[in-house]
């Protein structure tokens, strides 16, 4: 090759750098600032290809050489001077070659500064101090990082480091470095070749990156990126702004001097908490639980509490108590303060109590008034021993009152009263007239199926309901129950997990029409899980009745087109273990057809996005399930009740008949055997005076409530129903006659006929 093909050559290859440097990175003469000169550093090229004109980034494009420039950020009237720059990081070791992150492939050639010796041979992956020997040095602030723009420098406390790529733009978002960003930051990383992810931990927080994707996770939850990171030389590259955003670092852009200042957030943190959360001076000792967290993993080098720290409080009050910590780099925590309280050591209960007179007569009835007290203000636990409504024995009765706080400590109190020869009432007098309403009293069972039956009108009213309780013991994951529904729509369901894991139960509408479709939650009762059938059964009408009462549960919801969303959610906040038992009671109405769904799924799936797909369950051929429409019974009584001994029969598809509907589910017809979930409106008009009105259960135990008068009463208070001798008050009429109105529903997990039986009793003397 000649000499004239040689220059050409020459020629052209400096044309083409000339195009590929921007105009402000070429080399600038000597500047004065307030009276120092400082030399300008020599550009650092970079790869055309990594260097993009536009930016959607929060970091704004470089400007060109004539564009319009941005208000500078103030410059300071002075320079300091440079703090001489040593060759490893400050207070870090330099990470060895065989870091698990791959490699970076070797920049350009580097031209050494003015006035300074040759750069030192760049270890792969580490980012190295450059020698500062008369180059301008970004002023920066304590704890402040400086990234240079298009370029690979950076700056920290007065040290110039290499990045081992230059920061870039990349389809308009900014690029750096992430081995120099966490180098700098002085956290924890790693590099995974098989998923090839780089694995960032700061303090408590995992974050993982991986190559080509816009998704990174912290501790698990997605975060998505402006760009996606890639691989450059060997170099792991990530959008500027979503390392800070997961380092939690703040940072600001001077447009001016071309540079990004990131403000490192290095100190510690540090919390605790105390336990127990119930402190009694001079009797609990106290344990402090503490928390420490470093955003660059130094650990606790000292830790220092005020002096209201203690492992046991003398006295009660309130104790303010501060903690701080230093970590290995020498750096305190900001001090964490929490007030606890400590309080006066529990005291006994008082046991106390009353009785209205010293002495009685044979069945006459005793009035106890309890008078017992706590120091705390807790609510106690009653034990009364030979407590009765009278005595039939003449001579002393001595009574006792034991009561016992939550703490276990406890109180008795005794009274001693006197029982003379003359008898006021009988025992079944005293029972009839005295008994409060929910209590029990003995009757003979088997003399109630022959007493004569009220005679009453009937209607209904047009309620559809959907009875789920088929398969009642669930053993697979599924749909319980799909049907789709009009306007008033009443619900009863209950089911049983049989599976080895915990399900949930959900109630999911579906919205098919053309247009939004509204649904109303007029009433609601739900109980469970729990392991008993028959006192979730009970819970789920109480709390039914009582939205009735209070209008508590009242709600709507609209689902648009399409739509599928769970409905009535208190039914599945809990998930239920196996063995446990769910029972819902719910009225509501639609503006339109709605289909709904009853299912069980395993407590961490989706019910909604499995619904399509998963299975209709057979009934289990013991219990009922089925859609009835008029599932509202009005009961009419005209005639005088209470003036002989009658029942009023409800369950037993005699006197009372099954709803028929449909099993949507198979297509058949469907007998609502003991009509669960049937609302009866009992409406007595005339009820004699002194008339004692009970329940009485026919087909096996019973626990439930009803309401009478805008009352609800509990069949019965205490235990269950278990004979058909056992009666529970529901009533007593006294000395006026008058109308009287009964709201009752079967319970789930009871047995069904039930009678209510009216019994004149004697005028109070």
């Amino acid at each position: 090759m000649n000499l004239k093909k040689l220059s050409l050559v020459a020629i052209l290859a400096v044309s083409q750098v000339a195009a590929a440097v921007p105009a402000f990175a070429a080399p600038v003469s000597t500047t004065t600032i307030s009276g120092t000169v400082v030399q300008a550093a020599e550009a650092i090229p970079t790869p055309a290809a990594t260097l993009m004109p536009e930016s959607t980034d929060p970091l704004p494009p470089l400007a060109s050489p004539g564009s319009a420039t941005p208000t500078p950020t103030p410059i300071p009237t002075s320079i300091p001077t440079p703090t001489p720059v040593t060759t490893s990081l400050p207070n870090a070791t330099p990470v060895p070659s065989s870091s698990a992150l791959p490699a970076a492939t070797a920049g350009p050639a580097m031209t050494p500064l003015p006035g300074a010796s040759a750069l030192p041979a760049e270890t792969p992956g580490v980012i190295t101090p450059l020698a500062t020997g008369g180059q301008i040095i970004p002023t920066a602030g304590a704890n402040q990082l400086i990234l240079m723009m298009n370029s690979n420098k950076m700056y920290m406390n007065g040290k110039e480091y290499l990045a081992n790529q230059p920061m870039a733009v990349k389809n308009g978002v900014s690029y750096v470095s992430i081995r120099a960003m966490v180098d700098m930051v002085k956290v924890k990383y790693t590099y995974d070749y098989k998923t090839k992810e780089v694995i960032v931990t700061k303090g408590d927080s995992v974050m993982r990156f991986k190559t080509d994707s816009k998704i990174y996770t912290v501790n698990g939850s997605k975060e998505t990126m402006k760009g996606p990171a890639y691989q450059f030389k060997g170099t792991f590259m990530i959008p500027l702004t979503s390392i800070t955003k997961a380092l939690s670092l703040k940072y600001s852009v001077d447009n001016v001097g071309k540079r990004v200042i990131l403000e490192l957030n290095t100190k510690p943190t540090a919390s605790f908490t105390v336990q127990p959360t119930e402190i009694y001076a001079g009797v609990t000792p106290v344990t402090f639980v503490t928390k420490y967290s470093s955003p660059n993993g130094s650990p606790i080098a000292q830790e220092v509490w005020n002096e209201n720290k203690k492992d046991m409080y003398d006295q009660p009050g309130y104790y303010t108590i501060t903690y701080s910590v230093q970590d290995a780099s020498g750096l305190w925590s900001d001090p964490y303060t929490a007030t606890i309280q400590v309080l006066q050591p529990n005291q006994p209960p008082v046991a106390n109590f009353s009785t209205d007179k010293d002495e009685y007569k044979m069945g006459e009835p005793v009035t106890l008034t309890d008078l017992s007290t706590d120091p705390e203000g807790e609510e106690l636990t009653v034990e009364w021993t030979n407590r009765a409504l009278a005595y039939f024995n003449p001579g002393p009765v001595s009574l006792q009152l034991k009561v016992t706080d939550k703490h276990g400590l406890s109180s008795t109190f005794e009274k001693t009263i006197n029982i003379t020869n003359e008898q006021l009432y009988t025992q079944d007098e005293v029972a009839k007239l005295f008994t409060v309403p929910g209590d029990i009293i003995s009757m003979d069972g088997g003399m109630i199926p022959g007493l004569p039956n009220l005679a009453y009108n009937l209607s209904s009213e047009p309620y559809t309901l959907i009875r789920s309780n088929s398969p009642e013991t669930v053993n697979a994951e599924g749909v319980l129950y799909r049907e789709t529904s009009l306007g008033s729509t009443r619900f009863l369901v209950h089911h049983l997990n049989n599976m080895s894991t915990r399900q949930k139960l959900y109630v999911i509408a579906t919205n098919h029409n053309l247009y939004p479709t509204t649904i109303t939650t007029q009433y609601l009762g739900i109980a469970g899980p729990a392991v008993s059938p028959g006192y979730t059964g009970k819970i789920s009408i109480q709390k039914y009745f009582n939205s009735m009462l209070t209008n508590s549960s009242y709600g709507t919801i609209t689902l648009q087109p399409g739509q599928s969303i769970p409905i009535m959610t208190d039914v599945s906040k809990i998930a239920m273990k196996p063995g446990e038992v769910l029972s819902l009671s719910a009225d509501l109405f639609s503006d339109l057809a709605v289909q709904y769904d009853v299912v069980m799924v395993e407590q961490s799936k989706d019910p909604v996005a499995l619904l399509p797909t998963l299975p209709l369950l057979d009934r289990d051929g013991v219990h009922n399930r089925g859609t009835y429409p008029d599932s509202t019974r009005v009961i009419s009584v005209f005639d005088q009740v209470g003036a002989t001994q009658s029942k009023l029969v409800l369950g037993d598809n005699d006197k009372d008949k099954n709803l028929v509907g449909t099993d949507p589910m198979s297509g058949t017809e469907a007998s609502n055997a003991g009509n669960f979930g049937v609302l009866y409106k009992i409406r007595l008009e005339s009820v004699a005076k002194n008339t004692l009105i009970t329940f009485n259960p026919r087909g096996g135990i019973y626990l439930g409530s009803l309401m009478v008068n805008g009352t609800i009463v509990n069949l019965p208070n205490k235990g269950s129903l278990d004979s058909s001798d056992m009666n529970a008050v529901v009533y007593r009429s006294g000395n006026y006659e008058g109308p009287v109105d009964i709201v009752f529903s079967v319970a789930s997990g009871s047995n069904l006929p039930v009678n209510f039986v009216f019994t004149p009793i004697p005028a109070p003397k």
